[in-house]
């Protein structure tokens, strides 16, 4: 007979024995447990290219950034942004193979150091290609009423406008035209890759790259550039309005906003006799977006070449026309012509011209184009509160860097 204690050894001994064949037994109807590199490995393509840029099982934030209270224009519209697809958005932006020879990239005309744009005249694209106009800036895309995109609003949407320059000739080269590929090659091309396998099927449950889902990623992640942090945010936080002068700025620039924010006054010559100088008729505060109805803004030439170009709409945010030290990011307008804030002040002071699409709003009286009488301490003080748009974290915050680190 098996006494009370003989039991109990034997029943410790069953439990070690079951404990000891655990790793091996899987009850019928679940999935085994996998262990900390198993699971490592579904994502192996992802560390080989990436390494510790991107984390599927911590991604950076893009969707909840938070912004400041007194911002509330947002054209993402049916596209909110997330996490997994704004990072596939990153990727995307920053790949080479999004064109025809691995050459070129978003990032290549739309540069991180600049506030996403160029600091040459017109970009370089595939096999010699250049494009027709200047990059345009990409900061706080998101922010603004104007939901079309290109210089000339071709695109009736941020989504649209993602892939054309993949699909142009000069640009990323995937046209279909003179015996080259068009974009279903390259989404066959991607989808040979091991980390967009990865990511899709993070973000998507599947594998599948189509042109619909690089929009979907490639929008998210541009309205994800936000610039918040500059000396107007600070004192815009403090201030009930935008038009009250801000206790953080110097007389001078308190100044330039006021000539900014304030419409000028006309005869009937469309003179200036008195008021500000109504910048903020077009690039609205505190977005400093550009109005959906704004049309030509009285530059008609190319950045390449002779001949006019009267169809220009668009405009980006004024945010970040400067970088950290002051000095602009870039030429400025479509044609890449004017290359400092005075001078561009002075075109809208008496240097307009006049065309058919020209924007009634620089045609106060509807028969001539204003003329501002600008005085060289208005340009100033006016430049000065422009440089008060700039921030410092767009520049470092690695969500927006390339991910491409070992490469």
């Amino acid at each position: 007979m098996i006494n009370s204690s003989s039991r109990l050894i034997f029943f410790v001994f069953v439990l070690l024995s079951a404990s000891c064949s655990k790793t091996d037994t899987v009850i019928p109807g679940t999935v085994k447990e996998e262990t900390p590199s198993s699971t490592a490995d579904v994502y192996a393509a992802i560390r080989a290219v990436f390494g510790n840029e991107i984390d599927p099982a911590n991604l950076a934030n893009y969707a909840n950034q938070g912004k400041p209270s007194y911002i509330i224009k947002d054209n993402t519209g049916s596209n909110p942004i997330t996490n997994p697809k704004a990072t596939i958005g990153r990727v995307l932006f920053y790949d080479k193979n999004l064109s025809i020879n691995n050459s070129i990239a978003c990032a290549s005309c739309h540069k991180l150091a600049f506030a996403f744009s160029d600091t040459a005249l017109v970009s370089n694209g595939v096999l010699g290609g250049v494009t027709d106009r200047h990059s345009i800036r990409l900061i706080n895309a998101r922010y603004g009423d104007e939901s079309k995109f290109f210089w000339d609003e071709r695109s009736v949407s941020l989504e649209k406008q993602t892939t054309q320059p993949i699909a142009n000739h000069v640009e990323m080269g995937y046209s279909g035209l003179s015996g080259r590929d068009n974009i279903t090659a390259l989404l066959a091309k991607l989808q040979k890759i091991g980390y967009y396998n990865e990511l899709f099927k993070f973000a998507y449950g599947d594998v599948s790259v189509t042109e619909a889902r690089m929009q979907e990623c490639l929008a998210q992640f541009v309205r994800s550039i936000q610039s918040f942090d500059s000396k107007y945010d600070a004192g815009r936080a403090l201030a009930s309005n935008s038009n009250q002068d801000f206790s953080n700025f110097t007389a001078i620039e308190n100044e330039g906003k006021r000539l900014f924010m304030t419409p000028p006054v006309f005869d009937a010559n469309s003179s200036r006799i008195g008021g500000g100088l109504g910048c903020n008729n077009c690039h609205r505060a505190p977005e400093f977006d550009i109005d959906p109805n704004s049309k030509n803004n009285g530059i008609i030439s190319l950045a390449r070449g002779a001949g006019q170009d009267l169809s220009i709409t668009r405009a980006p945010s004024l945010r970040d026309l400067v970088n950290t030290n002051g000095i602009v990011n870039g030429p400025m307008m479509h044609s890449g012509g004017v290359r400092d804030i005075a001078t561009a002040i002075s075109h809208y002071g008496g240097f307009i011209n006049d065309n058919a699409n020209l924007d009634q709003r620089l045609k106060p009286n509807g028969k001539n184009v204003q003329r501002l009488n600008l005085q060289q301490s208005e340009i100033a003080s006016v430049v000065a509160f422009i440089k008060t748009l700039s921030g410092k974290n767009v520049y470092t915050d690695k969500r927006w860097s390339s991910p491409f680190s070992l490469n």
